[in-house]
């Protein structure tokens, strides 16, 4: 399927067009000039000519919300064509109905009409099945997913991961002496996940991890847990409390009750490996006032949500500019001239590139570093205390 999507414009949108604008140009000063090198099979492009780069979405499916996610996704990814100068990207939409079954078939349709990049799917398994079919004519596949169990061979993954936050949250908190950490999280595969998560960026970091406490996921679970995880927070010598949760699970709880059994600051720095800004909502809770999380960008965050607002006439879904950032990044790529443009080599260069999340890069491996800031909640509202580096030059990363 092949989808043709002409945005309302408004004076305000092509106002604000020009911050975007200027942030891909941005992204195409990043990336070195990598002509000649090896693609290792990678399937190469003609540079003068338009470059056909497939989106998958996952329209059609029977889960609440896809339809309007895929929209969203379609939409930034066409903000982002549009502000591309230089180069020529034929962006063409395929629904895959959130099936890796289908997922596969139409990546391989993708790939038939010409496609020489994948960007999407949503969905691990998707992501998974369509970089198996398609790993044989050498097509790369950028991701939407978080999840970096998925990444590796020829799937990228775009989403912000739990490394990248906790990796951030934990060097943050050792320089401000607040790394010895006990880890509270839930029995669940997601949980597990970023527990794993937490104790990889504290090796990498210098933080300790002196507790880690679980909970049955569910309110009463939280509840019979609530004694061991008080008397584990005032016997490890744990100076933070990493919660795991996020605002759709356990984290409004978890917020509520440890204050209730004097578990709180000033003697515990609460702070999480999720964003404590979406739902707006959570920036209201008692437990989390001065608690410490990490986002990206807000600066260029907003310059994407108020010009996809005016375009579009609503606010974009939370992953929508991952979209945006997968074009950045194939623009970027795209304005080098190189005929491997979209080889391995290429997509992991050092520099990275500046999308709406921020700065990102691809690493050999499939997972991706992004560039964040650690934020504080203070008096219901949001306060950056340490910027996001708006490079990859000396930061350690």
């Amino acid at each position: 399927m092949r989808a043709i999507f002409r945005p309302r414009r408004t004076l305000q949108s092509l106002t604000r067009r020009g911050a975007l604008i200027g942030l891909l140009a941005l992204a195409a000063c990043g990336p070195v000039n990598l002509g000649g090198l090896s693609g290792g099979g990678t399937a190469s492009i003609d540079p003068e000519a338009p470059v056909s780069v497939a989106l998958l979405v996952p329209a059609g499916s029977a889960t609440q919300g896809n339809d309007i996610l895929a929209s969203n996704l379609e939409n930034a990814a066409r903000l982002a064509v549009g502000d591309l100068t230089g180069v020529q990207i034929d962006l063409r939409v395929y629904s895959t109905q959130g099936d890796p079954a289908i997922a596969a078939q139409v990546a391989r349709q993708a790939v038939d009409e010409g496609a020489r990049i994948i960007l999407g799917p949503v969905h691990g398994a998707e992501a998974t099945a369509v970089g198996t079919a398609v790993a044989g004519d050498g097509i790369n596949v950028l991701a939407f997913s978080n999840n970096p169990a998925i990444a590796g061979n020829n799937v990228f993954v775009l989403g912000l991961t739990p490394d990248n936050a906790a990796r951030r949250i934990l060097t943050y908190a050792n320089a401000n002496d607040r790394g010895q950490v006990m880890v509270i999280g839930e029995r669940t595969t997601g949980g597990e996940l970023m527990l794993a998560a937490v104790n990889r960026a504290a090796a990498e970091t210098g933080a300790q991890i002196v507790a880690t406490e679980t909970y049955e996921f569910s309110q009463q679970g939280i509840v019979n847990a609530l004694p061991q995880l008080a008397s584990t927070a005032r016997s490890s010598g744990a100076r933070s409390i990493l919660f795991t949760a996020d605002s759709a699970g356990a984290l409004p709880v978890l917020a509520q009750l440890l204050p209730d059994n004097r578990i709180a600051p000033p003697q515990f720095q609460f702070m999480g490996v999720t964003q404590w800004n979406v739902p707006p909502a959570t920036l209201q809770l008692r437990g989390l006032q001065e608690g410490w999380f990490t986002l990206p960008d807000p600066a260029v965050t907003g310059q994407f949500e108020s010009r996809y607002e005016a375009a579009y006439g609503a606010a974009p879904h939370p992953i929508a500019g991952l979209a945006y950032d997968g074009i950045a990044a194939i623009g970027a790529l795209l304005g080098t001239g190189s005929l491997d443009a979209f080889s391995r080599a290429s997509l992991t260069q050092g520099s990275g590139f500046v999308g709406v999340n921020g700065v990102f890069r691809f690493l050999p491996d499939g997972t991706n570093q992004r560039g964040l800031a650690v934020a504080a909640i203070r008096d219901n509202s949001v306060v950056i205390l340490d910027p996001a580096p708006r490079s990859f030059a000396g930061t350690g990363l």
